[in-house]
């Protein structure tokens, strides 16, 4: 399963979200068509958080952690558990 297909399938707006033991709120939110997706998942009672922005260009796809390694996002991503779906 590709970053994209990870990402498609976290619902547009908020969620929860199950990751290492913890419980997250997790957003999604579309812009441009859906050619660019914000994601925000902030650990619930805790100080830990998840946020990056993807962009689907006509020549590539491009993954950008705000402020964290990449590698922490990829984690996340393959490995969260969504709980529930406002």
């Amino acid at each position: 399963m590709t970053i994209l297909e990870k990402i498609q399938q976290i619902p547009l707006g908020y969620s929860e979200a199950a990751y290492e033991g913890k419980k997250y709120g997790l957003s999604r939110t579309d812009f441009n068509g859906g050619k660019s997706i914000k994601v925000f998942a902030e650990e619930l009672g805790g100080k830990d958080f998840i946020s990056f922005n993807y962009y689907l260009t006509s020549g590539e796809h491009q993954l950008k952690p705000c402020e964290m390694p990449t590698e922490k996002v990829q984690h996340f991503l393959f490995n969260f558990q969504l709980l529930t779906v406002s």
